[in-house]
């Protein structure tokens, strides 16, 4: 990349949980000085991985583009992301979570403060339930360790970023796979593309 068009042209290091969703907000809104570049969403599974495989892309990133935004909550990594992105001099997502930010922080805690008990979906892990859930948790394998996973929850909520009626029955059909009652909220992109909107210094637009 010359350094011309890396004066022009900013990266999202994202959590590829996301990836679907940030390529709609970029494309929507029109925001092509802004590229992506995804991490496995499998690291989820293993959150201490993620802020060694933060600090190694921003580093590997940092003399192409102007300028870096990190498309991460803390994600399970107990701090860790953040001491890194301090050291690096880079900004992330608000909250704890990507239900926090896609529901919106205020409205996130009041509802977690009020009912902890709660099991939370978004598009993507409603659509890779059957992997992120029933087979890499075990459960398929070994039914057992549904009560052992799942026995402190009552409910789950399904916090939706689209309107589509085969991801929303795939989130009930989950519900009903984990014995819990079905909520549905519509959250559409929430902070996540309000924070991406102040990154690429564009106003935002309703979701």
């Amino acid at each position: 990349m010359s350094s011309s068009s890396s004066s022009r042209t900013s990266l999202v290091i994202a959590c590829g949980a996301l990836a679907h969703e940030i390529t709609t907000l970029l494309e929507s809104n029109r925001w092509t000085h802004l590229k992506v570049e995804c991490l496995p969403a499998s690291l989820h599974n293993h959150p201490e991985q993620i802020a060694p495989a933060v600090r190694k892309k921003i580093r590997e990133c940092r003399d192409h583009f102007s300028s870096i935004f990190v498309a991460y909550a803390d994600c399970g990594t107990g701090g860790q992301l953040d001491k890194v992105l301090a050291e690096e001099g880079v900004e992330r997502l608000p909250g704890a979570h990507c239900y926090q930010f896609f529901w919106g922080s205020d409205a996130f805690l009041k509802r977690h403060e009020a009912e902890p008990g709660v099991f939370y979906l978004t598009d993507f892990l409603a659509r890779h339930f059957e992997r992120l859930v029933m087979e890499e948790l075990g459960i398929r394998a070994h039914p057992e360790l549904k009560e052992m996973y799942f026995s402190h929850y009552t409910k789950l909520v399904y916090l939706s970023q689209s309107d589509l009626p085969d991801v929303l029955a795939m989130a009930r059909s989950a519900a009903s796979t984990l014995g819990l009652e079905f909520e549905h909220v519509r959250t559409g992109f929430g902070e996540l593309e309000t924070s991406l909107a102040a990154f690429a210094k564009i106003p935002t637009t309703d979701s």
